[in-house]
């Protein structure tokens, strides 16, 4: 009988509870997937603290620590994910707790992060001159604190049995429930896809989503005093998006010349006009589409992509799927 594999998941104050219990679901119910085929539990799962003590997580609920990592010997794990949360910070400067890291990273298995989680393994040096993600809120911290790491910002997850798309042994993955669609990952290199697609199923979830982790961001309209120049015509433009919004027509709002324009756009937000008005039209598309307040062809009229094929393009563009799966997923 093949022996338990050490399921480990770091815990610490104001951890997000859910980058913590979604992906230990998946391995309990792996277990229970593989109870109800007569088969025995692979996984064993613990929580692994700097304190015997109870941990409050972000949310306020208290989990129990059932040993420290102190007294851990990573040689017996199989795999140690690092969860993200608010306390990330703090455990970015526990220099003991880095220095466990690094030991423990070529004697477990596989070593991976949820979320914000990332931050922690980069802060320990494990991911340097190595493919991550993290929520993408925290994608710019991650790329200008640690330029030794690859970061990929639309990624759900880098692990890849293959070593090829990804890697093996140390992985990371994006904001909050992309830890779910990692366990499922590893569920499926370990025990095959038949069971993993159970477990998906059993949590009513995808086993591989399409799309990347923008789908699930916004393009938020800065704060004026970070854009002077342009706070303006950013005010005006959602109540336009309708309307003709090309360079010459933006240019006479915001009272500047076209190439002076197309210059204050580049220094300020960091794209062009075009591709600015083309974000903005698809983030008020994606929110017609999950309040289901129209059909797609008239989605496309109001947000000013015309056709329906224009912003079928523009979604495969920026978030890999169609208006349709969108509309289906999250209206």
């Amino acid at each position: 009988m093949e022996a338990l594999r050490r399921i480990a998941c770091l815990i610490y104050p104001n951890v997000m509870s859910l980058d913590v219990t979604g992906p230990l679901q998946v391995f309990a119910s792996a277990n229970v997937e593989r109870l109800r085929q007569g088969l025995p539990a692979l996984y064993e799962l613990s929580l692994i603290g700097s304190t015997e003590d109870p941990v409050a997580t972000s949310a306020g609920l208290r989990m129990c620590v059932d040993q420290m990592w102190r007294q851990v010997d990573p040689a017996q794990l199989d795999t140690l994910l690092v969860p993200g949360g608010q306390g990330v910070d703090v455990q970015c400067q526990d220099a003991d707790l880095l220095d466990w890291l690094r030991n423990a990273e070529p004697k477990v298995r596989r070593l991976g992060s949820v979320c914000s989680g990332a931050l922690i393994l980069a802060a320990a040096g494990v991911l340097d001159g190595r493919m991550a993600t993290t929520h993408w809120a925290d994608v710019d911290e991650l790329r200008d604190s640690h330029p030794a790491v690859r970061v990929q910002a639309d990624r759900l997850h880098t692990y890849d049995p293959r070593n090829q798309d990804g890697d093996a042994h140390v992985f990371t993955s994006a904001g909050v429930t992309a830890g779910i669609d990692l366990a499922l990952a590893l569920v499926e290199a370990d025990l095959g896809r038949a069971t993993a697609l159970a477990v998906a199923r059993r949590l009513v979830m995808f086993l591989r989503r399409p799309g990347g982790q923008t789908q699930f961001s916004a393009l938020l309209t800065p704060e004026p005093s970070r854009v002077p120049r342009l706070a303006a015509l950013l005010d005006w433009l959602p109540a336009h998006l309708g309307d003709d919004l090309s360079l010459e027509v933006l240019a006479e709002q915001a009272r500047l010349a076209p190439r002076t324009l197309s210059r204050v756009f580049v220094q300020e937000l960091g794209m062009g006009p075009g591709r600015y008005v083309e974000r903005l039209r698809l983030e008020a598309a994606r929110a017609l589409l999950q309040d289901a307040q129209a059909s797609i062809s008239t989605v496309a009229r109001l947000t000013g992509f015309g056709h329906p094929e224009n912003l079928r393009r523009t979604f495969h563009k920026y978030l890999s799927v169609s208006p349709q799966e969108y509309a289906e997923r999250f209206g």
